[in-house]
């Protein structure tokens, strides 16, 4: 599979360089250059693009506020940026990676390989990116880390984050996710919210105490909105 992919770069040495490691990458091609973010949307006016490498800081257009404008249309982004301090902000943006500058080709390579990953999930399975019937990707500390479900516990919800609890971790993994949205992701897939800050995986549940479910020593409280439903499955698999 080839990934048409379109750079964006105020900087022409940024964009000279971007664009050999695109050469130099077998499965990605280069569609178009841009040196500035509103350029950019004229080409995406015409042209189909898979991925994109943008800097963040360009006059005019930010390569953050071109992402969101963009953010519908299913094109991936890396951003490719001198400064650190915009990364907490690219992950709201759903972005791939997050590329700080001078960037060398591992660095590239690693991320462009993320990003053919998830177009190749994406291609699989359209209605659940990133996620199948075994295992999901979830982002953390500039990373995308895979956790199968059979080892998933629990999530806990933190205002715009998620902790993800497994059996293979001491500590949770920390990821900007919304519950709402990860409720309907992981439907059908023996998973089920029992209160507004947690989603159980149903197949780990050995011990329910007073109305709360217990893991080791976590108890998790089900709430009067998910008691029903949690009813019927205790109904169904521990009658």
């Amino acid at each position: 599979m080839m990934i048409r992919c379109l750079l964006i770069d105020d900087e022409p040495l940024a964009l000279n360089l971007l664009e050999s490691y695109v050469e130099a990458t077998p499965f990605l091609t280069l569609v178009a250059k841009c040196h500035s973010a509103i350029a950019a949307i004229e080409i995406m006016d015409q042209k189909d693009i898979d991925l994109i490498f943008t800097d963040i800081q360009m006059p005019n257009l930010s390569g953050m506020e071109f992402s969101k404008m963009i953010a519908n249309n299913g094109s991936k982004i890396i951003f490719t940026t001198a400064f650190e301090e915009f990364a907490l902000e690219s992950y709201k943006v759903n972005a791939i990676d997050y590329l700080v500058k001078p960037i060398n080709y591992p660095e590239f390579v690693t991320a462009a390989n993320k990003a053919k990953q998830q177009i190749l999930n994406t291609t699989a399975h359209p209605e659940t990116t990133n996620y199948n019937d075994d295992y999901i990707f979830v982002k953390s500390d500039y990373k995308l880390i895979k956790i199968d479900l059979k080892d998933l516990i629990y999530i806990e919800g933190l205002k715009d984050y998620v902790k993800y609890y497994t059996i293979c971790s001491e500590k949770p993994i920390l990821s900007l996710k919304s519950m709402k949205s990860l409720e309907e992701e992981l439907s059908g897939k023996h998973f089920m919210r029992v209160h507004r800050s947690y989603i159980v995986n149903l197949k780990k549940i050995t011990t329910i105490e007073r109305n709360r479910i217990v893991f080791g020593e976590k108890y998790i409280p089900v709430s009067e909105k998910h008691k029903e439903n949690f009813q019927k499955f205790i109904d169904s698999d521990f009658s």
